[in-house]
């Protein structure tokens, strides 16, 4: 096996002795340099190096700010790890920041050299030299699993575990169900602060007033009904962590008493003229486009950069598809332990759809989708329920191949007809019984489909999602040929 190579780029003699020495020990190869043009240009070199230790700060600051950014430029994919001669936040925010992906202190500790290596070499570490895709999946707590099985993810896990420890607000942003508030929990986990409490706050779910004394709690006879004092959140989880979900939609009023906790971790119970102090970390999650809303001054930009220290940005599954395998099953194992009910295989029709298929709804959608399959056990539903989830999706515009489910059906021993199993009859009875009792209530509605629902018992939208299944046309009441079905929408 080729052993990795480290480019060590520093000023400092000792430093680079240091390093030189304890690399001496691994498996890897080091090649020293100094900071300029010269590291530049040895990360194009032959053999090129695997990662690049930087020494960052030290009267060395401008010159190692370069060197950083012109690789990240010019090889973005180099793992590149900031020696700083002390844990200063504020340099470490700025190193990962600009694309660090781990950072030392110096003088260096052995063990802690070796964890960095294993995390940024780990492949080309390990004995069988493969470039693994390893997934990654950890059990966080009661039924909270963070899943990582693209590079994407795997990203994120490794900024989750350098931010752990450092104690500065993060904004997690992503689309709705991408899994902020696990990341969130992630964090939380892999902090010092991991035996202390972990509280969410939903702040869409509360109007203003509310909010406050959820957060900040309020003293006796604060307000009507306040018969006793009651803590808020922020005492309640002080030296612990706290998840602002949906921090977008505070009310400006109470946006400024929350930018005055960050700055000061002081604040005033409603009612109250004691000031209280807490320790608290702070994560914030939105889903909103947070530049928008400051353009709109829905949200305040001095409280964005006091909760943007650093940002993790959440993809979603769209754009990670190599995990939808991954998480299906992860998924259908837990949800069928939950449930008691034996897991039922996904067919390969059935996971060629869902990789076909957008997942709007992200990870959320994909977990009631597994949920249902193991609940109905029916592809042929589950297929279909894809298709028609698709036509609601009004941002995709093409349909591309999801694949239609196979019929389960068999060939008698003596060559005759095909011969369909009991749950293809029962399938297609039921089917008859629908489309009869759809198409005599909107004759009898005369195709007003609202006033068909409600003879049917159904909701308007489930009738939408029936006529579009069996075809049926406003004319005659007539079922369409499945290659003409899905123009049919909703005439």
């Amino acid at each position: 096996m080729i052993s990795p190579n480290i480019l060590v780029v520093g000023n400092d003699p000792a430093v680079m002795r240091s390093v030189t020495a304890m690399l001496a020990e691994t498996s890897c190869r080091a090649e020293e340099t100094a900071i300029g043009a010269d590291a530049v240009r040895k990360v194009h070199c032959s053999p090129s190096p695997d990662l690049v230790l930087l020494e960052f700060g030290n009267g060395n600051h401008a010159a190692s700010l370069q060197v950083l950014q012109e690789i990240r430029t010019t090889r973005p994919e180099l793992a590149i790890v900031v020696l700083l001669a002390s844990s200063d936040t504020r340099q470490v925010v700025e190193a990962i920041r600009l694309g660090a992906r781990d950072y030392l202190t110096v003088p260096l500790q052995e063990i802690e050299l070796q964890q960095v290596l294993l995390r940024c070499l780990g492949p080309k570490l390990s004995s069988n030299g493969k470039n693994g895709d390893h997934e990654i999946i950890e059990h966080l707590g009661e039924d909270v699993f963070f899943v990582a099985a693209s590079p994407a993810m795997r990203k994120v896990r490794i900024q989750a575990e350098l931010l752990a420890n450092i104690n500065v607000p993060v904004l997690i942003l992503g689309e709705s169900g991408t899994g902020k508030e696990v990341t969130a929990h992630l964090i939380h986990k892999l902090s010092s602060r991991s035996d202390q409490k972990f509280l969410k706050v939903n702040c869409a779910a509360l109007p203003g007033e509310l909010l406050e004394s959820e957060l900040f709690g309020y003293e006796r006879g604060a307000f009507t009904g306040a018969m006793r004092t009651k803590p808020g959140k922020f005492e309640l989880c002080h030296e612990g962590t706290i998840l602002l979900d949906e921090v977008a939609e505070i009310p400006p009023n109470l946006q400024a008493k929350l930018l005055h906790v960050l700055q000061d971790k002081q604040f005033f119970r409603l009612g109250g003229d004691s000031m209280i102090d807490v320790d608290v970390r702070v994560l914030a999650a939105t889903n909103v486009d947070v530049h928008e809303a400051i353009v709109d001054r829905r949200f305040r930009e001095d409280l964005y950069y006091r909760l943007s220290a650093f940002t993790i940005l959440l993809p979603p599954l769209r754009e990670r598809q190599t995990e939808i395998p991954v998480l299906m099953r992860h998924f259908m194992a837990r949800l069928a332990a939950q449930y008691s009910l034996p897991p039922v295989p996904f067919s390969p029709a059935l996971m060629e759809a869902c990789m076909h298929y957008p997942w709007p709804g992200n990870l959320r959608e994909l977990e009631n989708f597994v949920k249902r399959y193991l609940v109905m056990s029916d592809e042929a539903t589950a297929i279909a329920d894809l298709r028609a989830n698709w036509h609601k999706n009004h941002t995709v515009k093409e349909l591309p191949p999801i694949p239609t489910a196979p019929h389960n059906e068999v060939m008698p021993a003596n060559g005759g007809s095909h011969a369909s199993p009991l749950p293809s009859v029962l399938r297609t009875l039921k089917n008859e019984t629908e489309l009869q009792a759809i198409s005599r209530a909107l004759q009898e509605t005369h195709w007003n489909r609202k006033r068909a629902a409600r003879l049917l018992n159904i909701s308007y939208r489930g009738l939408l999602y029936k006529i579009r299944q069996h075809g049926i046309t406003r004319a005659t009441g007539a079922v369409l040929p499945p290659s003409l079905r899905d123009r049919e929408i909703g005439q």
